[in-house]
């Protein structure tokens, strides 16, 4: 018998393995090992707003599956740069300001 609760035992968790095994969620390894922390963080921003203040550990470990579940399938048919995660991902494709000015043509100039 488990004495911890499901959210002690993922606090506990050091890989992405770890977290598909303890929630039950079969994965393909080739998309753990190209965005296991992408994915991992993609299920704490979904986390963020549920609500699991004092449900029953099986409620808050099949909201943890789902979230997990939902964050792994966001990277099985597209990758960590279209998803965008991460700040300096988001970064990278936000509008850059034109630190050019604008082109002045000389014939217009008298």
């Amino acid at each position: 018998m488990m004495t911890d609760g499901i959210l002690s035992q993922l606090k506990k968790a050091s890989a992405a393995e770890e977290f598909f095994a303890l929630l039950g969620v079969e994965y393909d390894e080739k998309i753990i090992n190209v965005a296991r922390l992408h994915i991992l963080r993609r299920m704490r921003q979904y986390l963020a707003g549920e609500e699991l203040t004092g449900a029953p550990d099986p409620d808050i470990a099949l909201r943890c599956k789902a979230t997990l579940e939902r964050a792994y399938a966001d990277f099985v048919t597209s990758s960590p740069i279209e998803q965008r995660v991460f700040k300096v991902l988001k970064d990278a494709a936000a509008p850059q300001p034109n630190k050019h000015p604008a082109l002045v043509q000389l014939g217009s100039l008298e």
